[in-house]
C-alpha cells in the first residue's frame, strides 16, 4: 500500500501561484510513477501532470502546458506541483496519485492506470 496526502491548496486570485504537495509513505516512492489530477464539480476528473519514477521523463495537459510544473524529490519522498499564472477554471480538487513503474505505455494520463490516491486538497482562483 501507498499512502498519499496532498498539501499547499488554498485562494488564490487570478495570476497568482500555488506549490502543491503530496507526501507519500508506505511502499518505496522511487518504484512509482507519479500524477496529478482535478476534478471541478460536476466535471470527470482529469489529468494534470505526470512524472516518471526517476524524474527524467514529465507530461502534462494542454490546458496547463507552460503554466505548471511537476517535479519529485525521492529522498523526500514527495511530489510537487508548481502552479502559476492561474486562472478560474484551474478551480478544482488536486489528486496526487501513484502507480508502479513496471513498464508500458508513457505518459500514463488516465485516472485507471493509478492505483493509490490521495484525498485531494481544493484550489480555488477567484477573477
Amino acid at each position: 500500500q501507498v499512502q498519499l496526502v496532498e498539501s499547499g491548496g488554498g485562494l488564490v486570485q487570478a495570476g497568482g501561484s500555488l506549490r502543491l504537495s503530496c507526501a507519500a509513505s508506505g511502499r518505496t516512492f522511487s518504484n512509482y510513477h507519479m500524477g496529478w489530477f482535478r476534478q471541478a464539480p460536476g466535471k470527470e476528473r482529469e489529468f494534470v501532470a505526470a512524472i516518471s519514477w526517476s524524474g527524467a521523463r514529465t507530461a502534462y495537459a494542454d490546458s496547463v502546458k507552460g503554466r505548471f510544473t511537476i517535479s519529485r524529490d525521492n529522498a523526500k519522498n514527495a511530489v510537487y506541483l508548481q502552479m502559476n499564472s492561474l486562472k478560474p477554471e484551474d478551480t478544482a480538487v488536486y489528486y496526487c496519485a501513484a502507480t508502479a513503474a513496471r513498464g508500458g505505455l508513457w505518459p500514463k494520463t488516465t485516472p485507471r492506470e493509478y492505483d493509490y490516491w490521495g484525498q485531494g486538497t481544493q484550489v480555488t482562483v477567484s477573477s
